[in-house]
């Protein structure tokens, strides 16, 4: 159980803790060894403070941020001591992290109005894109829903493969017409199946990279004029796939691809074994686009619902 009195599961918080276990140690170092021989929280701390969470991936605009909050604490509380430091820092992060529009359920849910929910999901090569929407498709259906899965990313024959590997593994329907074929036609026939099979989900992959952003920008939107034949209001969320352990090339990605598209959930993967989780919390401030997942681990379950409180109470769980 959080501190904030949330009711993750033992598992999932464990998961979480583990999956965060580098970021917590690099994090903590970093902000142990600014404090060394310091007694109150002055220029100096907030200076190796800053230092501490920029190289933590936190990012420099968050950074700039989180200290302003912090300066204008010790101001007010004048005889704040370093030993206050970390609980006021978890304190403003946690703040932050209540900014941005974020999920606040812990299960795999879609609207119960909308029938079948439409999930576009973008981001490059290598993020973890395809794997991603297999694990979603796996804790969509362990939730009781019927899913299908439609491979769009035609460019690259292992990601229609990698799907339709998943599809049987899940035991859930994709939709695929092999590589170099029209990938609006996959996603109309992937949403026309779910209308036609009465899915709850419909979940589309695409093309990680084309050559420019506009090539990209017209790709997805050619995506989105072919679903509408068949639903209107589809895609009903666009979902983008960051690589966590990337740092601050998942942030670049992240600029790019809400300029070519409407992004309106993240799934960050691969914080596991890396020191860069603190990009999170960058990502969450800068975008004001709720991170929907997280990647905690190789097993289907260590995909998450994002949860601010307990991701918090994992970041400073040494406090």
């Amino acid at each position: 159980m959080s501190i904030f009195g949330g009711l993750f599961s033992k598992d999932k918080k464990e998961s979480l803790d583990k999956g965060l276990a580098k970021t917590n140690e690099g994090f903590f170092g970093k902000i142990t060894k600014a404090l060394v021989g310091k007694s109150t929280v002055d220029a100096d701390v907030l200076d190796s403070l800053e230092e501490a969470l920029i190289s933590s991936d936190v990012g420099v605009e968050t950074t700039v941020k989180i200290i302003a909050r912090i300066e204008e604490r010790v101001s007010r509380d004048k005889y704040l001591g370093t030993q206050e430091l970390n609980k006021i820092l978890k304190e403003e992060v946690a703040k932050l992290l209540s900014e941005s529009r974020s999920t606040e359920t812990e299960r795999f849910e879609t609207p119960a109005n909308v029938k079948p929910y439409v999930i576009l999901v973008v981001g490059v090569n290598g993020v973890g894109k395809t794997t991603t929407i297999g694990k979603l498709a796996s804790q969509f259906k362990s939730q009781g829903k019927q899913v299908v899965l439609g491979a769009a990313d035609t460019f690259r024959a292992a990601a229609v493969d990698q799907l339709k590997l998943w599809g049987q593994r899940v035991g859930v329907p994709v939709v695929a017409k092999g590589m170099n074929t029209d990938p609006s036609a996959v996603a109309f026939e992937a949403v026309e199946e779910g209308v036609r099979s009465g899915a709850d989900i419909v979940i589309v992959d695409t093309a990680g990279r084309l050559h420019t952003k506009v090539n990209l920008m017209a790709e997805l939107s050619k995506i989105r004029r072919v679903m509408q034949k068949v639903i209107p209001a589809a895609p009903h969320e666009v979902l983008l796939v960051l690589d966590g352990s990337t740092g601050q090339n998942a942030v670049i990605q992240a600029r790019e691809f809400t300029k070519a598209t409407e992004v309106s959930a993240l799934a960050i993967t691969k914080l596991d074994g890396t020191a860069k989780g603190g990009v999170v919390i960058g990502i969450s401030d800068e975008f004001k686009i709720p991170v929907k997942y997280i990647g905690v681990g190789e097993r289907v379950e260590d995909l998450q619902v994002f949860n601010k409180e307990e991701f918090v109470d994992s970041l400073f769980r040494k406090v």
